[in-house]
């Protein structure tokens, strides 16, 4: 199949499982994930009708920002380290991997405007993942207070990587409470409106589950690299 046949698949997708549950699609946003295509294969995703893409790393964000044409908002989805943030801070439109607060302080250091963040949850407690746990999520949202230069948008999980689908529904139920528990806090810097959640695997349950952002690779473009 095409790119454009995929995306038309995954944008049919996501319309049934909106009317399942009585959700508006358009609240849904598809995330490109670019990391192993060429440049010509995410141009042809642009082409096709995606506006948002996502890369993992700074030297391929780098790359596909010099290279790409289009409206394009960039997101940096991929673990960032401190000393890397002064290459992307002012090249992106949202940051994912935010988990840290020495990593807050070297965003809110080099930022020239206000940086829109999802904080990274690792709802599932694996230690090959990145991410704060459950329990220390609200408490680190709170003391990002200090940072005049982040936003938190939202919170952004990685479900375990497993056929079953309720241990990965559990995953993305435990972040959507969170959600809710930070919005209840009515912090003027994190209004928590987004979830980052759902891969090409597990971005129905995602979305059942409250997801507004999809972060999808393999199912929609491919993988070359």
């Amino acid at each position: 199949m095409t790119i454009k046949e995929n995306l038309q698949q995954i944008e049919a997708n996501i319309k049934e499982t909106c009317r399942r549950v009585h959700r508006d699609p358009n609240e849904i946003k598809i995330i490109a994930v670019t990391k192993y295509v060429s440049i010509v294969t995410a141009q042809k995703a642009i082409d096709a009708g995606i506006q948002h893409i996502g890369e993992n790393r700074d030297k391929g964000l780098l790359e596909k920002r010099e290279a790409l044409q289009g409206p394009i908002v960039w997101h940096f989805i991929g673990t960032l380290q401190s000393r890397k943030v002064k290459n992307i801070i002012d090249k992106v439109d949202f940051i994912h991997s935010l988990d840290r607060l020495s990593l807050a302080e070297e965003i809110n250091k080099r930022a020239k405007r206000n940086i829109q963040c999802f904080v990274q949850v690792n709802a599932s407690n694996e230690q090959t993942k990145h991410g704060l746990s459950v329990e220390e999520t609200v408490p680190f949202i709170q003391k990002l207070a200090e940072f005049p230069n982040i936003t938190v948008v939202g919170l952004m999980t990685m479900a375990p990587f497993t056929d079953d689908e309720e241990v990965i529904r559990n995953t993305f139920r435990k972040v959507k409470q969170l959600q809710k528990d930070v919005q209840a806090l009515n912090l003027p810097y994190a209004p928590c409106n987004e979830l980052s959640m759902g891969m090409s695997n597990d971005y129905i349950i995602a979305i059942e589950e409250g997801s507004t952002m999809i972060r999808i690779g393999t199912s929609l473009v491919g993988k070359e690299i």
